[in-house]
């Protein structure tokens, strides 16, 4: 039995061998550029090439691809519906450009000759989109076209995409949050020397967000817990947190900057990061927890992934945020043992929320969808569940039923079922694709996917740059979404060190990305 029968018989060693080489050629950089996870889907595709039977089950590629979208969709659902308002330009340029390259494909295929399938075939895989090669082989009846345009444009697809995406990652951007990503949370220790007495209620609102004032010294005497009816009189001294332009506003409100910081002094009033790992607060907001009038403590900040966020009274906890209380100091070990403080508890995939959430997403991509004059449709096992998750991740949680993860369960499902997908994806294309690329047709199939392809990236990053003044890691984010492709949203995640705005920006386009390649798809299988 030589390597290949072995390999081909054992279909969990080829998986694992996949991802360790994968892994391995993914971090191989050439001018400081790596293609990270995505090196698993080029491996695949060699193991494919080299030997037809070198390939996966259908069922793990279904498996990690609802995995994968589901966790994005979770992750990006908090941010997702608040961004829709100032996100519409960025979804119609995503539908504009999809729609133009599916008449750039249409007439590509009449010159050169191309069938309906064939077109329809090199439309989905210069776009990777295996939902839209599925519903195409639907619509012909199994026809083996479409598939063997798919695997021969694939690659390319991929390929320049992720160069678009490696580009526009470092470019900068005219829009400030899109640059700078959440503001940095910072303190300082106020001297009051204004004249006007003011309570701490009335000095939380400023031009620049919000400010909270956590401790409180009246002369030289003991630091105290401050609270909203904490009048600042002449030399008290008050602690203040928030970003920093927020933070220099309260200081010309009060006076200038003290000498002495009171974070320091930790006699009378300690602080501490506390995990939130108590089930029943995950999907709460921070004056839930009610710590003030329970234990007179005040959180102040709360770090989740790593950025810090101001803990306001609505800000909504996740499983695993780490929360910076300040408390008096005989109370903080109460406060921990409230608020769970275990790493344990914070690891916990919680297997109701994430078993449910993905059944309701798979049968929401099982379900047909009729279109006029196409006919029934699915959304497929990607689509549905990120739409679910996007769902979900905003309801946070439904009565005792959690949907969210913590932090680094939702990254280390979401990087597995990345992998699975991409390990699948590959050896699907690379026997087809050997086979195809040595005749005629093939280079022909293989020139106009080039084009649509890059195509597709020309336009998303000159109306991106141009006309959206979108950069960094926004604009790969988009990018990625475009192309409704993991892969080159696993290279710009490693890239940008996962960078929340990266995911945010997948899945605000993703959507409208996944349907209308669907559905053009299937319009290419009649007009084209």
């Amino acid at each position: 039995m030589d390597v290949r029968t072995f390999l081909a018989e054992h279909s969990v060693l080829l998986l694992f061998v996949i991802l360790a080489i994968g892994t391995v050629v993914g971090q191989i950089r050439v001018r400081g550029i790596s293609i990270g996870p995505a090196a698993v889907l080029f491996t695949a595709l060699g193991f494919s090439a080299w030997h037809k039977d070198l390939a996966l089950p259908e069922v793990l590629g279904t498996f990690g691809l609802a995995l994968f979208a589901y966790c994005v969709g979770l992750v990006a659902g908090p941010s997702f519906f608040s961004s829709l308002r100032s996100g519409a330009k960025p979804v119609f340029m995503v539908f504009g450009t999809l729609v133009g390259v599916g008449v750039l494909a249409g007439v590509l295929g009449r010159v050169l000759g191309f069938d309906a399938g064939t077109v329809a075939g090199l439309y989905a895989g210069a776009n990777t989109n295996t939902p839209a090669l599925a519903a195409a082989i639907e619509r012909l009846e199994g026809a083996p076209e479409p598939t063997v345009a798919y695997s021969m444009t694939y690659v390319l697809g991929v390929a320049f995409l992720l160069a678009a995406a490696a580009w526009g990652i470092r470019q900068p951007s005219r829009e400030s949050d899109d640059e700078t990503g959440p503001e940095p949370i910072v303190n300082a220790t106020i001297k009051v020397t204004h004249d006007n007495p003011l309570t701490v209620s009335e000095l939380t609102w400023t031009p620049h967000g919000r400010v909270l004032f956590s401790r409180h010294q009246v002369g030289d005497g003991e630091i105290d817990m401050s609270h909203g009816d904490t009048v600042l009189r002449p030399g008290d001294r008050v602690l203040a947190v928030g970003p920093a332009l927020a933070v220099e506003h309260a200081i010309k409100q009060l006076g200038r900057r003290s000498g002495l910081r009171l974070d320091e002094e930790r006699h009378d009033v300690d602080f501490r990061r506390i995990v939130l790992s108590e089930k029943r607060f995950f999907g709460r907001t921070v004056g839930d927890l009610d710590l003030w009038s329970t234990f007179e403590a005040r959180p102040t900040r709360v770090r989740r992934a790593d950025h810090d966020f101001l803990a306001t009274d609505g800000f909504v906890l996740q499983a695993g945020d780490r929360i910076r209380v300040a408390a008096p100091r005989e109370r903080m070990n109460e406060v921990a043992s409230y608020l769970g403080d275990s790493e344990h508890g914070s690891a916990d995939i919680n297997p109701l929320g994430l078993a449910l959430g993905l059944a309701i997403g798979l049968a929401l991509g099982a379900l047909p969808i009729l279109i006029p004059g196409l006919g029934a449709m699915t959304l497929g096992s990607a689509a549905g569940p990120l739409v679910v998750g996007l769902v979900l991740g905003r309801l946070q949680r439904t009565g005792r039923v959690v949907w969210t993860l913590p932090h680094q369960a939702s990254e280390v499902l979401t990087q597995l079922g990345l992998l699975l997908f991409l390990a699948y994806a590959g050896g699907r294309a690379g026997s087809a694709f050997l086979a195809a690329v040595q005749t005629p047709l093939g280079l022909k199939i293989i020139a106009a996917g080039a084009v649509v392809s890059a195509v597709h990236a020309a336009a998303l990053l000159v109306i991106s740059r141009g006309f959206l003044g979108v950069g960094g890691p926004r604009l790969a984010g988009f990018i990625s979404g475009s192309q409704t492709q993991p892969a080159i949203l696993a290279f710009a995640n490693s890239t940008s060190r996962f960078d929340e705005r990266v995911a945010l920006g997948y899945a605000l386009v993703y959507p409208v990305a996944m349907v209308t390649k669907i559905v053009i798809t299937q319009i290419l299988t009649i007009v084209a």
